[in-house]
């Protein structure tokens, strides 16, 4: 798949009336800037509204002033204006990432009621949202799903970058790194073995990464290949949640998954 379907391109701007409710004093955005929510449920008329099968409501008050916000498929955008108790958001809009008819649905229920003007309230980790009959009750991501430690996690190859190309790892094939004090162990879906390893800020350096050398089928040779490329040399490394991603200064990455305890 190619990389434009997964970023996020405003496709469509969204319009909407909004909620002219007198907004109520005492609040600021100071609170929310540089944050991430994770949706813990939402209530309409006081009663639980399902969300879709394993999906989460995601809203990030970007420092710039921007709101991303996901309802488990495509990725919407706006300038969000948070003063008086009031979400604002001006500009919205969405990637064309196709979904099945469930997410969809939720995407346009998520721009609908983002698009309402609701009102806000912090509480230290928990916000809630709110807009007519519906609440929206949300975490900071740094509670409900702090980021896993690099060391001692077993991180699952699900994602291989190449430049402008973004492609899934073939099925029933599975490439793992798991990071301990003196080395990085390695199953490339097909071989085993493990190298040395530095950390420096957000770098890591691999050195000495050697396998053992079985006959993969074209598949694995093929995931099995693309893992070695990016285990070699100096990477950038970033942990967001359970998501590790590492990248060479080719453009060549590999996006990791991490199992939590």
């Amino acid at each position: 798949m190619k990389a434009g379907w997964l970023a996020p391109a405003l496709l469509l701007v969204l319009t909407g009336c909004g909620d002219t409710t007198s907004p109520a004093a005492g609040n600021d955005d100071s609170g929310l800037r540089g944050r991430t929510f994770l949706s813990t449920g939402v209530t309409e008329d006081g009663r639980p509204r399902p969300l879709a099968d394993k999906t989460k409501v995601t809203l990030r008050f970007m420092n710039d002033g921007r709101l991303l916000a996901d309802a488990g498929c495509n990725t919407m955008s706006g300038q969000a204006n948070l003063r008086g108790g009031r979400l604002e958001v001006s500009g919205l809009g969405m990637t064309e990432m196709g979904c099945d008819p469930p997410r969809h649905q939720q995407d346009t229920w998520l721009a609908k009621f983002l698009e309402s003007t609701p009102s806000w309230r912090l509480d230290g980790s928990n916000l809630v949202v709110s807009s007519g009959n519906t609440e929206l009750a949300l975490l900071d991501k740094t509670v409900a799903e702090p980021d896993l430690p690099l060391l001692g996690t077993r991180w699952s190859v699900d994602t291989i970058t190449d430049g402008a190309t973004a492609s899934s790892t073939p099925a029933g094939a599975q490439a793992t790194l798991t990071f301990d004090k003196d080395a990085v162990q390695v199953d490339t879906g097909c071989n085993r073995g493990s190298g040395g390893y530095t950390v420096s800020d957000n770098r890591i350096r691999f050195a000495g990464v050697a396998t053992t050398k079985m006959a993969c089928e074209p598949e694995r040779a093929s995931l099995e290949n693309a893992v070695l490329t990016v285990l070699n040399g100096e990477v950038t490394y970033d942990i967001d949640s359970d998501r590790l991603t590492l990248k060479q200064p080719s453009g060549k990455a590999l996006g990791l998954r991490g199992e939590r305890g």
